[in-house]
């Protein structure tokens, strides 16, 4: 199928027309920012194949612009996400689930952004009764808001309980909306997630009749900057994703920042991963904190973040953060809850200041989408899954194998029981 590119072709505007989900065209009837399902993403990788695109970790709006300025050039489908802990109700940022979508459609808007962008609230974390029962009113009132896809994260919880929080909660998502879900808390080197309970998990929900778009998993990385050379675990996330293979669900890579390029050149390419979770290394590059080609942060002979003078934030303002994050007490991924704080007085530098705040996440991103991620061109193939769909609902990939009768609740801790499972050390793994 050929496809005419840019804002005003012909397949374009049907996609405007047709591809925004009920939520999106009611919150802004007037707009032609072309924001889709995560299933619409997730279609378009599979489609060009050996492909992941970024999921970018919104937590300001520097990483915002500099994300959609990226995907534009590279002609590539994005997401923007933000998790939990960085966006929900215990926020540290000012970017968050309730706002996201409407930043994300006025800088769509403004710079003429004409590639599909889903809205992700990501790691939606669950760690026990209470959360799920305040997530039965949340996770509503976040699609409200202009989520189109969601990550439900009770994977601090054991694998039964895990699974029954999915059945709960899958229930509150729109059947157009993007699910994705996850099995092993992301640790790095500790409790590393096995193919059987990966299976447990998925084929649980599969005799449910629910069909989740991506699986993320502990596959041997971690949140926040690495800085050694523990990271993804290729053959494990192989293994993993060959043994879910006829569920046709596609891979969440988490902790992105880090790993080497080649590395994440090899999950896309070996793996059925679609999405690429980065959020530390876009936050530290639109601050102007000196990286390595992987997103390391750079600490100087103190163990201080090294600030380059010409890039990001004014020598000035990043002098006052420094100085506000000791009096915090805040060091090394700490760093992160200085988004909230500061985030207006950021906005509020001068435009070639915050021009070159999202430049520099835009040329990272852009290298990542184009020479990494395999993700050029993959704009138009997004397109083309809401018009051969005709539709913003893609429906699900799988189809139920399972048996219902052999996943009823007393089944599934049945099941749970015999599982081998290892879950690592307990820690706050947040995003």
């Amino acid at each position: 199928m050929s496809l005419n590119k840019g804002n005003g072709s012909k397949d374009f505007e049907k996609a405007l027309e047709i591809g925004r989900p009920p939520n999106i065209a009611q919150l802004f009837p007037n707009s032609r920012a072309l924001i889709v399902s995560g299933k619409v993403i997730d279609r378009a990788m599979m489609k060009k194949g050996k492909a992941m695109t970024i999921a970018a970790n919104g937590r300001n709006q520097f990483v915002i612009r500099g994300a959609l300025r990226a995907a534009q050039r590279a002609n590539a489908a994005i997401i923007i996400e933000i998790a939990k802990s960085e966006g929900g109700a215990n926020a540290y940022c000012a970017v968050n689930y309730w706002n996201m979508a409407r930043q994300v459609d006025a800088i769509i808007n403004e710079m003429g952004i004409t590639v599909p962008a889903a809205i992700h609230a990501d790691h939606y974390g669950i760690k026990g009764t209470q959360d799920v029962e305040a997530a039965k009113t949340e996770i509503p009132s976040m699609f409200d808001a202009g989520i189109t896809s969601v990550a439900i994260d009770a994977s601090h919880l054991p694998d039964e309980k895990n699974l029954l929080a999915n059945l709960t909660l899958s229930t509150y998502l729109p059947k157009w909306a993007g699910y994705e879900t996850e099995v092993g808390e992301i640790k790095g080197k500790e409790g590393l997630s096995t193919a059987k309970e990966a299976l447990f998990l998925i084929q649980g929900l599969n005799a449910h009749d629910i069909f989740p778009d991506w699986i993320a998993l502990n596959n041997g990385t971690t949140h926040g900057i690495e800085a050694s050379d523990a990271g993804i675990q290729v053959p494990l996330t192989i293994e993993i994703h060959n043994a879910l293979a006829k569920y046709n669900i596609s891979g969440a890579q988490h902790g992105t920042s880090g790993n080497s390029s080649e590395r994440l050149r090899e999950i896309a390419r070996q793996t059925r991963t679609t999405k690429a979770n980065v959020a530390t290394a876009l936050q530290m590059i639109s601050w102007g904190v000196k990286v390595n080609e992987y997103g390391n942060a750079l600490l100087d002979d103190n163990g201080e973040f090294v600030k380059v003078s010409d890039d990001g934030m004014t020598d000035e303002m990043w002098d006052a953060i420094v100085a506000y994050a000791k009096s915090e007490g805040l060091k090394g991924g700490s760093y992160k809850k200085l988004n909230l704080p500061f985030e207006n007085k950021l906005l509020g530098l001068p435009r070639d200041i915050r021009e070159r705040m999202a430049k520099g996440v835009e040329d990272f991103i852009y290298e990542l989408l184009t020479n990494v991620f395999n993700t050029r061109h993959t704009a138009p193939l997004a397109i083309e899954a809401i018009l051969d769909a005709g539709s913003y609902d893609l429906g699900p990939k799988g189809t139920r194998i399972e048996d219902p009768a052999d996943w009823t609740e007393v089944r599934i801790h049945e099941r749970a029981a015999k599982l081998d499972s290892d879950k690592g050390l307990a820690g706050d793994f947040d995003d």
